[in-house]
């Protein structure tokens, strides 16, 4: 019998007639990785939630169909359980989950440490002295650095990484036999990525679970599964052996998001996006990008530019410098990478370009003038000439406030001279421009998609017709499909506007298609700057070496 056996498994939320989730039949054997792949909205999440049974019973029909849980001792258990008590007894130690964002899940208030001996002593009768015993064997397992010293941090204490590890830690601790892991490395940087991938992988087969590892990554499908889930609008597309699936695959959709990929499409100009295959089959024509060669004088020069944070404590004030030393430029028109691993100092250094934080040594220049020092604030004129792009755009936006009011809040700022209907109808213009239609005006943030939304806060940073657009991380927590929108929009943007971008990524696949030069930041320094053929191909720094090997199915 296979370890998990789902069949005709479907799924309604209360007070719709419509099927969130249609029939779905697959298998997970023991030692096995499922992957369920997918755009936003495909179904994959609710699946795991429906299977764990936390799905609160006002938001959702009961499941329809059925899914099976083999045990060890060969019984087998249906999931989610007919009632809450039977799903709290398999919860845990029958199947247990591990969540897309770390922080969210762990509480802020108990030690890393607190919170997996609970999870062990709900499992596992046994003393507290035991239960620490057992939780710090836990977390050597998962490999962190100095469990004894983890053990009494708490969540912000940690890295993004880190923090993951603990979650699989909690996760393990009632020894499931089913893991399911829901975009567990997301937000994460290519190095630490490939640790919690070689993580999973590894105590899959150390402990003989089975595990539905959930991602719209297709570059991890092919590091971690067995087999591969296609899943789109609730719908079973196809499931197939992963290998099969990437050679040869039967599904217009799967099709699709193979061919969104941007490191599937480099030399393109445009990335095709999933409308345009289901349309007609094919992605539409694409024109040839050709790299600008930088000319003349740099619009942006940064000059041995250093940031540091005070640190205040025991009665001292210190400080710790994060940006050393970092002498880089940007070019009129071109598009220039900043990669790096978290904690590398690329966003800091994108905060003392757009004077978000004040630089303590070195200079920004801007076309041969000093623009910012150290000895100087940042002015409107710098705002208005640089504006940022965010990664979560939903932090961004103010919930209580209509997206044209966030639009005409900047313009009243920057344009005085305009009047309410003047401000109005450049909202509608803007907003038109990142590919919306003028009733987004009137509606509010939670109104929309997360690819949406980071086109409305493109739209808000074009108000004060900059001349450099900083994206921070501005496609990192999109899917496929949506990524590749924003992508060919940014390029659209890019020519209309006259922009230069500096595109500030984790995502090497998606630098190496996007940007002309690429330059990587290692511990606050700056170790190489190339153009991005000749960085792939020929990379000259170690560290540059090492971020390349651990690019997920390259």
């Amino acid at each position: 019998m296979p370890l998990l056996e789902v069949r005709d498994f479907s799924l309604r939320f209360a007070g719709s007639d419509d099927l969130a989730l249609h029939p779905l039949s697959f298998e997970v054997e023991e030692g096995e990785v499922l992957a369920v792949v997918g755009e936003s909205g495909s179904g994959k999440s609710i699946t795991s939630l429906a299977l764990m049974g936390l799905l609160p019973g006002l938001m959702s029909g009961f499941p329809g169909g059925e899914a099976w849980l083999t045990l060890e001792d060969g019984t087998r258990v249906g999931l989610p359980g007919n009632t809450e008590q039977e799903c709290i007894q398999h919860r845990g130690k029958a199947v247990a989950m591990v969540f897309q964002e770390p922080m969210t899940a762990l509480n802020p208030l108990m030690t890393l440490g607190q919170q997996v001996m609970e999870a062990v002593l709900q499992h596992q009768p046994m003393s507290e002295t035991e239960g620490r015993a057992k939780a710090m064997d836990w977390l050597q397992e998962v490999q962190l650095p100095d469990p004894e010293t983890t053990f009494i941090k708490y969540p912000h204490e940690v890295s993004g990484g880190q923090k993951q590890r603990v979650m699989i830690a909690m996760a393990l601790a009632g020894k499931p036999r089913l893991l399911i892991a829901d975009e567990p490395t997301t937000a994460l940087d290519v190095t630490v990525q490939k640790g919690i991938i070689t993580l999973l992988s590894g105590l899959t087969r150390k402990f003989g679970m089975g595990m539905i590892f959930i991602t719209h990554d297709l570059g991890l499908v092919k590091e971690v599964a067995n087999r591969c889930l296609v899943l789109y609008k609730g719908k079973t597309m196809e499931c197939q052996p992963t290998a099969d699936l990437f050679l040869h695959p039967t599904s217009a959709y799967t099709k699709a998001l193979l061919a969104c990929r941007p490191i599937s499409n480099i030399g393109a100009r445009r990335l095709p996006v999933v409308s345009d295959w289901l349309s007609d089959g094919s992605p539409h024509a694409l024109k040839p990008y050709s790299e600008p060669a930088p000319i003349g004088e740099a619009l942006l020069s940064l000059e041995q530019l250093s940031v540091s944070y005070a640190l205040r404590g025991l009665g001292k004030n210190q400080s710790r410098t994060v940006v050393h030393n970092v002498s880089l430029e940007v070019f009129q028109g071109e598009t220039l990478g900043l990669v790096g691993e978290s904690g590398c100092g690329k966003s800091t250094l994108g905060k003392a370009i757009s004077g978000l934080v004040d630089p303590s040594g070195g200079s920004i220049k801007w076309k041969g003038q000093t623009f910012v020092d150290a000895a100087q604030k940042t002015t409107q004129s710098m705002q208005k000439l640089i504006q940022v792009v965010f990664q979560d755009p939903y932090g961004s936006l103010n919930p209580a406030f209509r997206i044209g009011n966030a639009i005409e809040e900047v313009l009243q700022l920057h344009q005085p001279n305009l009047n309410r209907t003047q401000r109005k109808t450049k909202a509608i213009e803007l907003l038109e421009a990142v590919g919306l239609e003028a009733s987004a005006h009137q509606r509010y943030p939670h109104a929309f998609s997360g690819g949406q939304r980071q086109r409305i806060v493109i739209a808000r940073a074009l108000a004060v017709q900059p001349q450099l657009l900083i994206c921070d991380e501005a496609v990192s927590a999109l899917d496929v499909s949506v990524q590749a929108q924003v992508l060919n929009l940014l390029n659209d943007l890019k020519e209309q506007f006259g922009l230069s971008l500096l595109f500030i990524t984790h995502d090497l696949g998606v630098a190496r298609y996007f940007c002309q030069r690429i330059a990587v930041m290692q511990s606050g320094r700056l170790v190489e700057v190339a153009q991005a053929q000749a960085l792939f191909e020929h990379p000259q720094h170690p560290y540059t070496q090492q971020l390349l090997e651990s690019i997920p199915g390259r």
